[in-house]
């Protein structure tokens, strides 16, 4: 105890460096298992706690990869379907108002070709809302480009898939996502930590700004009281909860709370085309489903970084995706997507949100893999040699 206070201390007395990461953890895997790993700097500065790569942290959009796998369980079982409109699950008819007769699907949506935006928002709606009246602003969506035709990374999409997983199956997003991925693969991680116990959420790496004043999860020894966003009269009754009415409550979009040893198994799940630790999750079939890309930049056909705020790197940062998976290294004009700088093809997906810097990439013909992530960087992406920030490059070679 006494340690972890001198080490706080020490900690606080250092200057402020915007470059300088709070904590960061590194772990390289094969198909067989980690073959590495690398943890610096402290998961929780007042506690004086160092992180270590069985910390739970937000991940950030790594979630949607997740979330996507958790989609394709429901396919391979028979209660969706990626070409179908998403309208049948719902129970409204969801449109972009400039092109009424084009469907959105849950393939147009998980590879952010549905025609949405995030200008309207896509996380504040409150327990007891609905995420029908964020689609119902105008804002919501794209008037210049019909669904299936253009590229642009929304986090409103997820929202939205949560939505139709929920109306499928009747079951909350959070312990839906429990029984079909992470209680299988036995990864003690949660959506927005309703589905953690205490011990778990006492783990938890806190995320800071740019002045070290934690922005998330400073969970002091226990779950946070209202895991969600509260209803409109500040309560927190999830007995509120309705099937498919807000898919935004547990963050389907980025809230997941995973290790980094967790996050590897995604990868070698990844590897092992479905199968991990002797699972088998998905068929491969499935597993080539979700990495294919489903659109490649070209000119004039998509946006190549994200619009809102939290940054999902700069120009060319995006110019391949599949199913909530991003494939690095493009060759061509505009594409800089390689923070490896070796010119391999990878694929995964990286993650920005609240000083968090995030990624899970897995080199397929390799049969390897990286799962790696940074605290306390919110500005971090400007000075890498791709659009990836300088710290994602070290963080992502060797």
């Amino acid at each position: 105890m006494r340690t972890g206070f001198l080490l706080a201390l020490l900690f606080a007395a250092m200057p402020l460096q915007a470059s300088e990461p709070i904590a960061t953890v590194r772990v390289a895997f094969d198909r067989d298992g980690i073959t590495s790993t690398r943890a610096q700097g402290l998961a929780d500065i007042a506690a004086g706690r160092a992180v270590t790569a069985d910390d739970p942290v937000r991940i950030a959009s790594i979630s949607k990869l997740v979330t996507a796998i958790g989609v394709m369980r429901l396919v391979e079982a028979g209660q969706l379907d990626l070409d179908a409109d998403v309208s049948r699950w719902l129970g409204w008819k969801l449109r972009n108002p400039a092109f009424p007769d084009a469907p959105i699907t849950l393939r147009l949506l998980l590879s952010h070709r549905a025609g949405l935006t995030d200008a309207a928002g896509y996380y504040q709606v409150p327990l007891g809302g609905l995420l029908q009246d964020v689609l119902a602003d105008p804002r919501a969506w794209d008037p210049a480009h019909a669904p299936g035709t253009f590229f642009r990374y929304a986090n409103l999409d997820f929202p939205l898939i949560a939505s139709v997983m929920e109306k499928a199956t009747g079951e909350r997003f959070d312990q839906l996502m429990a029984r079909l991925v992470l209680r299988p693969l036995a990864i003690d991680g949660c959506f927005n930590w309703a589905g953690c116990d205490d011990a778990t959420a006492a783990r938890a790496v806190v995320l800071y700004d740019e002045a070290r004043q934690p922005v998330r999860d400073d969970n002091r020894g226990r779950r946070p009281e209202c895991p969600v966003v509260p209803a409109a009269d500040g309560s927190c009754d999830l007995g509120l909860w309705r099937p498919g009415d807000n898919g935004a409550l547990f963050s389907p979009q980025g809230g997941l709370r995973i290790s980094a040893n967790g996050l590897a198994k995604i990868g070698r799940l990844l590897l092992g085309d479905g199968e991990v630790a002797g699972v088998r999750l998905l068929q491969p079939a499935s597993v080539r489903t979700l990495v294919a890309p489903q659109w490649t930049y070209a000119s004039g056909n998509g946006l190549t970084s994200e619009e809102d705020e939290s940054g999902q790197g700069g120009r060319g940062f995006f110019c391949r995706y599949g199913l909530a998976v991003q494939t690095l290294a493009t060759p061509g004009k505009g594409c800089h997507d390689d923070p490896f700088g070796d010119g391999v093809t990878r694929f995964g997906h990286s993650g920005s949100a609240y000083g968090l810097l995030s990624g899970l990439w897995v080199d397929p013909a390799g049969g390897t893999g990286v799962a790696y992530f940074a605290t306390g960087v919110p500005e971090a992406r400007a000075g890498g040699r791709s659009a990836f920030s300088a710290i994602e490059e070290d963080l992502a070679a060797p």
